[in-house]
């Protein structure tokens, strides 16, 4: 994994599968969010597992059953669901991987870890209740 920030797909599907559920008012399968994400049942079934042991999500067997929220939308940070699958973000950059620059100053200056840090501010100040379009995607959900 690069010590550099990124969106992998995983992350990719699992921010937009989350507003899913944060503009849902029923609970979601894995199969339907992957049609509306266009993405691999298995793959995301996968990156589903991760948000429950993480604890963002709480699944339901039955007829009626699928995922909801662990928790109001407003209370769930993008930061959460990107470290749910990623891991921490970490704001000491080094793109050779050690925990210094080898060199004694990293050839980007600072850029290196104001982006890091940016990023993290960034994914921590947004809810999913605040990326949501309410309206806009749950006519096509229920």
């Amino acid at each position: 994994m690069s010590p550099f920030p990124q969106f992998s797909e995983a992350v990719s599907l699992a921010l937009h599968s989350m507003v899913l559920l944060s503009e849902s008012r029923v609970p979601l399968t894995v199969r339907e969010m992957a049609e509306k994400t266009g993405a691999s049942f298995h793959h995301l079934a996968k990156v589903f597992q991760r948000l429950r042991r993480a604890q963002l999500v709480v699944s339901t067997r039955g007829p009626r059953g699928g995922f909801t929220l662990s928790r109001p939308p407003e209370r769930i940070t993008l930061l959460e669901v990107y470290e749910a699958i990623e891991g921490p973000v970490s704001e000491r950059i080094c793109l050779l991987g050690g925990p210094e620059c080898p060199f004694g100053k990293c050839i980007f200056g600072g850029l290196l870890g104001e982006f890091a840090h940016r990023f993290r501010e960034y994914l921590a100040s947004h809810t999913l209740e605040s990326v949501c379009h309410k309206g806009e995607a749950t006519q096509n959900l229920e």
